[in-house]
């Protein structure tokens, strides 16, 4: 990664490419803590007079200077985002083109460093591209193709990020070994070991072992004993790890892959640390070591719970713990790691679906379209003929994928309700939410009683009355609608409205599981069965509480009875 790389950058532009005025002023301020690590917020105190001064005199490029420098100091990610799109206002008043360059970019990094929201990165790192076309700034060029090629990487498509990090291999390489500035040098050597930590995936995915194995040595030569690139030698070391592994070297392996743990978590990136974790815990999967290899798959969910993200190569992570979870029969866990799973395929999907045609289209056509403006003259049938073949290509395979990917979804979505039907013959019920209202100090046979009445309304399966409400069903038990709400909250895990909606879907299932007539109805007679008025609230509820649509688990029920002769 080349994040710090990126926010430290527009220091020495402001120095050789823009601000030629030396401001003793601001330069004393940002002696003050430009020496400091990354995310040390002892440096905001001078951080915020330095921005106040900008502001007050309306010099935008040192306003920018300053929203960079608190994105590079703040600790809090939610501080970075807010300081990052002040960058991006103050450099849309600056009206400089390359300043505007740095801001998205920037912007994005943060987006895809510390949040790993590829979309929402992609958008800032193509705004960086129109700004870029005509820009005389090469590094700002070079930095946004290695951005587009992660994101290229990201989506699988290894050969064209391949060819993107090689050209910024060329440019930072020459540029690092040129008579500049000490820093511009130290930029320009991080790009370069950046850019060759992202060939290597490129390379371990495309399987060019031998190439990999190479720019790997070549990145641990180039890193060293340098403090200032232990982040870079971690990548690399935790490249050589995985290298290991592929060789059977499982001891090699856990050795290099420990060693490269600190400076991953010391980087905050948690992508990377999942790979980390993956790779030890194949490891020891690898040497029949299975309860401490499961200790490392059970550290990527957490990570996964705690951002939402994780790279397709670890989807296989989920696998093995419901593998695992079969094989020491414990259901409980297995339900839960199959749940997981089918939240990442559903996070991935919408990543692919959305990032898959906007780097083609946004990027890779835009590009294609200034390479035919100049080949017109030459050949412009035949330059036409190429692209509409690109763009339908494209678009057959994604609505191929597209469908597969759906298929799959429901698929084992349906399986997994089923296997809950079977083990129990009931939904199991929601987590309990906690409710944040006040409590009324029940006696405990007052509780007791409403339990036993709520049961008998369960068992006569009440909660199919029509319109009814939580005064209503009050009213039918002999007691107040506070008392009712708070003994439903507390024991029955969730408000009014979704324990009658978790009643209502769990009967309709278990009909349609049981009685074939049921599935002849249609999706209004359904809902009406259990009591819901509306078909749209009857559908919305089935998928929220049995993650399919009604439509489809019907169908599925219907081809599963037809498989099994009945």
């Amino acid at each position: 990664m080349i994040k710090k790389l990126l926010l430290l950058f527009c220091t020495i532009y402001f120095q050789f490419f823009i601000a030629q005025d030396s401001d003793t002023e601001y330069d004393q301020l940002r002696k003050k803590y430009e020496n400091l690590e990354e995310n040390d917020i002892s440096a905001l105190p001078y951080i915020r007079p330095y921005i106040s001064k900008a502001k007050k005199e309306k010099n935008y490029s040192k306003l920018v200077q300053g929203y960079k420098d608190a994105v590079l100091f703040s600790s809090l990610d939610e501080e970075k985002l807010t300081y990052a799109d002040s960058m991006v206002w103050a450099a849309n008043h600056s009206k400089d083109k390359d300043l505007l360059i740095i801001a998205h970019i920037d912007k994005g990094v943060i987006y895809y460093y510390n949040y790993k929201k590829f979309q929402l990165a992609l958008n800032e790192y193509l705004e960086a591209y129109q700004y870029s076309k005509n820009t005389k700034n090469e590094y700002l060029k070079y930095q946004n193709l290695y951005h587009i090629g992660v994101v290229k990487s990201y989506l699988g498509y290894y050969d064209e990020a391949a060819e993107l990090f090689d050209k910024c291999l060329l440019y930072y390489r020459e540029k690092s070994k040129s008579k500049i500035h000490p820093n511009l040098i130290y930029n320009n050597k991080k790009g370069y070991l950046n850019s060759l930590h992202q060939l290597i995936i490129c390379y371990r995915h495309l399987g060019k072992y031998k190439e990999m194995d190479s720019a790997i040595e070549t990145g641990l030569s180039e890193a060293g004993d340098n403090r200032e690139y232990v982040q870079e030698k971690g990548y690399f070391l935790l490249s050589k790890g995985i290298s290991e592994y592929h060789e059977k070297q499982y001891e090699k392996a856990l050795t290099d892959l420990n060693r490269s743990l600190p400076s991953i978590r010391n980087s905050r990136d948690f992508a990377r640390l999942s790979v980390n974790y993956f790779f030890i815990g194949k490891s020891y999967l690898a040497m029949n070591d299975a309860k401490k290899s499961v200790v490392y798959f059970r550290k990527i969910d957490s990570i996964f719970k705690k951002h939402q993200f994780i790279l397709p190569e670890l989807r296989e992570n989920y696998e093995i713990l419901i593998n695992y979870s079969k094989k020491n029969k414990d259901q409980a866990q297995q339900l839960y790691y199959t749940g997981q799973l089918l939240k990442a395929d559903s996070i991935m999907s919408k990543d692919f679906s959305y990032l898959s045609p906007k780097i083609h289209k946004d990027y890779d056509t835009k590009t294609l379209l200034e390479e035919k403006n100049k080949l017109q003259k030459i050949n412009y049938l035949v330059t036409v003929i190429i692209i509409l073949l690109i763009i339908w290509a494209i678009g057959l395979i994604m609505l191929f994928t597209k469908k597969q990917k759906k298929a799959k979804e429901i698929r084992q979505k349906y399986i997994l309700l089923e296997e809950k039907f079977v083990k129990d013959q009931t939904i199991a019920e929601a987590p309990q939410i906690p409710i944040e209202e006040k409590r009324v100090n029940l006696h405990e046979s007052k509780v007791e009683e409403l339990l036993r009445k709520l049961k008998i309304f369960e068992d006569k399966k009440g909660f199919i009355q029509k319109g009814l409400t939580i005064s209503k069903l009050a009213s039918q038990l002999g007691t107040n609608s506070s008392y009712l709400s708070q003994v439903i909250n507390e024991h029955k895990g969730g408000n009014f409205n979704k324990y009658l909606s978790q009643l209502r879907i769990n009967y309709i299932t278990n009909l349609l599981f049981e009685d074939k007539k049921y599935l002849k109805y249609n999706i209004e007679t359904l809902a009406k069965e259990c009591g819901i008025a509306s078909r749209q609230n009857f559908s919305d509820l089935f998928y929220e509480i049995n993650g399919i649509r009604p439509t489809d688990f019907i169908k599925k029920r219907m081809q599963e009875m037809e498989g099994n002769g009945d």
